[in-house]
């Protein structure tokens, strides 16, 4: 057990225009060094493009990307004896909508284009067509928790 104080979790206000917390995280995730009008302005102008490739109202599409690129398993190393394995798990809500929203930053940042927000529109366009990098990410973190099946029972 830790010794340190309990870590709460952090509690988010709705964004000003769409009026979702999810956004509002996503805005927080992508903010560098403490730019949160640069965030937004580049995460507004993402589902502006993401809103007329699809034709969809912005914050549906975003939802869907996200929700398209949410792990539902994944693999935590256990050690038992003197071996480690990749036991799969189910992946807790947050943390599945989190690790969606790391993935399409991230991948979002290696896309080789003009700026920040053509690459992002572009990366949620195809998180919401089911394709690209991220929904890759997604796929491959199955697969390791599909082949490491034999191992649940050291779940715990």
């Amino acid at each position: 057990m830790s010794r340190k104080n309990k870590d709460y979790k952090r509690i988010y206000e709705p964004d000003s225009i769409y009026n979702s917390i999810n956004l509002t995280r996503f805005i927080t995730k992508l903010m560098v060094d403490g730019k949160k009008s640069i965030a937004e302005r580049v995460t507004y102008g993402a589902l502006e493009k993401l809103a007329k490739a699809v034709s969809v109202a912005p914050i549906e599409a975003f939802s869907q990307a996200v929700q398209n690129a949410t792990p539902q398993m994944e693999v935590k190393s256990r050690r038992v004896g003197g071996s480690t394995y990749q036991v799969p798990i189910e992946v807790p809500s947050g943390r599945g909508m989190a690790l969606a929203m790391k993935w399409l930053i991230a991948n979002a940042r290696k896309r080789n284009g003009k700026s920040m927000e053509s690459k992002l529109a572009s990366e949620l366009e195809d998180a919401y067509n089911k394709s690209g990098t991220t929904i890759k990410k997604r796929e491959d973190t199955h697969k390791m928790a599909e082949s490491n099946k034999a191992f649940a029972h050291f779940r715990w």
